[in-house]
């Protein structure tokens, strides 16, 4: 009878120790994993530019680079040599004026650029996700005016915009950052679906 008082009198001092220890103590929760485990290496594949705007794809290509190896999470690699591959595709391309001067000569404008993006899982060959619509905006002044920039120098600001919301969407997951518009295509899996890729055969773009 005391062998059984005193074992469960042990157990109780170890079970109150331990819910002492348990209140006193910040309970640790580690960072959730975003992408799978087994994705360690990243690549970036070259812009597609869908686009009538040339030479687009590039500077937007190494903005995208430059912010990953800034981040630092990922080791970036070449695509024959990555665990998953980032694909970036610029779709629109819009320059609007938005303010003119007495003779209605264009002083101020907004750029808008949307980009699409994919994340392919090379290890299982599918598409993990789809983010379509990331949209770079700007509005600026002529370079005429004091304070104003030129194009190109828009261009490089929203680069900058994209970028970093490119490396966000990848790292910190679904909801990090959303597109302009999201649509969910009839008979698409919905976005976060992985997706099969499909054999690439040689497709005749005007069939008939």
């Amino acid at each position: 009878m005391n062998q059984k008082i005193s074992a469960r009198t042990i157990w109780l001092l170890a079970l109150s120790t331990l819910c002492a220890c348990s209140s006193s103590e910040v309970t640790y929760k580690p960072t959730a994993q975003i992408l799978p485990q087994h994705i360690r290496k990243i690549a970036v594949r070259p812009a597609v530019n869908k686009t009538q705007q040339f030479g687009l794809e590039d500077k937007l290509t190494l903005a995208i680079l430059d912010e990953f190896l800034r981040d630092g999470q990922y080791n970036i690699v070449p695509e024959a040599q990555a665990d998953g591959v980032v694909v970036p595709t610029l779709t629109r391309y819009i320059l609007t004026p938005v303010q003119f001067d007495a003779v209605l000569t264009p002083i101020a404008y907004k750029l808008e650029i949307l980009l699409d993006l994919q994340f392919i899982d090379k290890t299982k060959n599918v598409i993990l996700w789809d983010e379509p619509n990331l949209d770079g905006i700007l509005m600026y002044t002529n370079e005429a005016l004091k304070g104003g920039i030129t194009e190109e120098q828009a261009r490089e600001q929203i680069w900058d915009q994209l970028s970093r919301d490119v490396v966000k969407r990848v790292i910190e997951g679904f909801g990090a950052v959303t597109g302009s518009s999201q649509r969910v295509i009839s008979g698409q899996p919905p976005p976060n679906q992985p997706t099969p890729i499909l054999p690439t055969n040689p497709v005749n773009p005007n069939p008939y």
